[in-house]
């Protein structure tokens, strides 16, 4: 392909980010028009049962779509959901060819929607900046092809690595610009995981407390792993704005017959051991919930138990300019090691400076790669 198709590409990812804050639960798609080396129409996927990403293209570019060249960030649908498919939109544009990112890993598509362009007579080119698409839908594609969604889990620390004094003191390790990019974090996701621990201790309200320009403040799922029953109607979290909240109680509690707020619902899922199965609450969010992305705000347990089941795909760690000493609470509890080679493995992607903090970004590499087999090796406290 040449460097104009890759700009164009470029431009279509660009476009496809846009919906960062409200495609969920479909997938951020961005399309370019392109004829005679001029662009002649753009468009991004803004909402679901909105108009795709081509549509507006197309729409754009008018008749002039006629014998020009379409570049997707995704396999364009092939399938009547709530809106019609693109790729028949693309076939009655007269569209000479499409560019297509990566094929789309929905089951409902999954390279139809490529055969029906190509069955029209409409050449079509797979794979251009196909890593970049998939790190865009990162989530989207974890919902698909894993059955949950993708995991960041967040975490502040000072700089020698610990998460509140020893007396439990934690306000504030980070500054003010970190705090506030946590909300654009939580705003991006579409559940966040937290522990009925984390929301006494701290009060905590986990909502998104951040006004996007363009959009009104999305306000994710809230989740809250709750086995032993320990939160009532009257903490913060249930009267504050925010988004709907679903507490997971283990099956060997009694679900407690509070009088909850109409925005709260709540799961049962399997425990053994004192500790709830967070890979089915995983997969319940995935398949029953649609969530592509899901932020982690918790303690030190859960975070090393996602760690050591294998389910935390990334961390997001906010590191302060402070020392907190020997006696203040560690970063994780994850287990003890006795080589260096057992050690979990991180790649580090992005590094980015807020205010007096830093933002570090790294992907958790496990050994393996391999999903946890049992419930007892999968279980978190909670």
């Amino acid at each position: 392909m040449t460097d104009s198709g890759r700009h164009h590409m470029h431009r279509a990812l660009a476009l496809a980010a846009k919906g960062r804050f409200s495609a969920a639960p479909n997938p951020m798609v961005g399309c370019v028009i392109v004829k005679n080396q001029q662009v002649i129409g753009e468009g991004w996927h803004q909402r679901p049962g909105g108009y795709h990403a081509e549509v507006f293209a197309l729409q754009q570019a008018g008749a002039e779509a006629r014998g020009a060249t379409a570049y997707v960030t995704l396999e364009p649908c092939s399938h009547f959901g709530r809106t019609p498919p693109c790729a028949h939109a693309l076939i009655d544009a007269g569209i000479a060819q499409v560019v297509v990112a990566m094929q789309d890993p929905n089951p409902l598509v999954a390279g139809t929607g490529i055969a029906a362009l190509r069955a029209a007579g409409i050449a079509v080119e797979v794979g251009l900046l196909g890593r970049e698409a998939e790190q865009l839908n990162r989530g989207f594609f974890s919902r698909m092809r894993r059955q949950r969604p993708f995991v960041q889990v967040k975490l502040a620390a000072s700089l020698d690595g610990a998460t509140a004094l020893s007396n439990g003191a934690s306000k504030w390790i980070t500054g003010s610009a970190a705090r506030a990019d946590v909300h654009l974090q939580r705003a991006a996701s579409q559940a966040i995981l937290s522990t009925a621990q984390t929301v006494l201790r701290d009060d905590a309200q986990l909502n998104v407390r951040w006004q996007h320009p363009e959009e009104s403040t999305p306000q994710p799922l809230r989740v809250i792993l709750d086995r032993r029953a320990q939160l009532t109607p009257e903490q913060t979290l249930f009267g504050c704005h925010g988004g709907p909240i679903l507490l997971v109680y283990g099956d060997q509690v009694k679900v407690p017959a509070q009088q909850w707020p109409a925005h709260v619902r709540w799961l049962t899922v399997a425990e053994a051991d004192g500790r709830l199965d967070i890979a089915a609450v995983l997969t319940h969010l995935a398949v029953a919930e649609q969530v592509n992305l899901v932020w982690t705000e918790c303690g030190a347990t859960l975070a090393g138990q996602l760690i050591t089941q294998q389910l935390a795909d990334e961390l997001i760690v906010y590191l302060a300019p402070k020392l907190l000493g020997a006696q203040a609470q560690p970063l994780l509890a994850l287990p003890a090691l006795t080589e260096l080679s057992q050690a979990t493995g991180l790649s580090f992607t992005d590094l980015q400076p807020l205010g007096d903090d830093i933002r570090i970004t790294a992907a958790v590499r496990y050994s393996n790669h391999a999903e946890p087999a049992s419930k007892g090796n999968r279980s978190v406290k909670s």
